[in-house]
């Protein structure tokens, strides 16, 4: 008898020690129960379907204007993304003009003063002086072709670029339909 009165003791104490934990965090379906009859109890507690459903829609239309905005926000950074790309692209493809157009008339001059070498006559003076300028622009046209080869890096980095870009938009256009 000892062990029922035990039992029976027990129990309770039990019980109360449940009630007194704090609540576990509830489920979205009992959120969404709890939610239900605190708007029965709002409305009086008669079943007032209308009341209920313009609530649900108003609640809902909350919902869809918020998540459009979260869509619309999130396809203008990409699409800003992709305009800043392709701005970018256009900036290197005409420095890359400029310095094809830049390395083309060096390489005139170096010719130029090769064919003028030839032709003067031998003093020190003037040799030493044209040895020093085709020195210098030899130097010019490597700095220019090393220049030529990042620019063709980055050309093909800004075209990877877009391809990524477009890749993303149509994955955004996909889910937001």
């Amino acid at each position: 008898m000892s062990s029922l009165y035990t039992r029976s003791k027990d129990f309770p104490r039990n019980r109360r020690a449940q009630s007194d934990s704090p609540p576990a965090s509830p489920s979205p379906t009992a959120k969404t129960l709890r939610h239900d009859r605190l708007s029965r109890l709002e409305s009086g507690g008669s079943d007032a379907g209308g009341e209920r459903a313009s609530a649900r829609a108003r609640r809902e239309a909350r919902l869809a204007t918020l998540t459009g905005r979260e869509e619309e926000n999130s396809g203008r950074d990409y699409k800003k993304l992709y305009e800043s790309a392709l701005a970018e692209n256009q900036k290197l493809k005409t420095k890359l003009q400029e310095a094809q157009l830049e390395l083309t008339d060096v390489k005139a001059k170096l010719e130029k003063m090769a064919q003028k070498q030839d032709k003067t006559p031998d003093r020190s003076s003037v040799l030493d002086v044209e040895k020093r300028e085709r020195r210098a622009l030899e130097r010019k046209m490597s700095e220019m072709e090393e220049e030529m080869k990042v620019l063709t890096e980055l050309k093909s980095d800004n075209q990877r670029l877009k391809d990524e870009n477009g890749a993303l938009i149509r994955v955004i256009s996909k889910l937001s339909k």
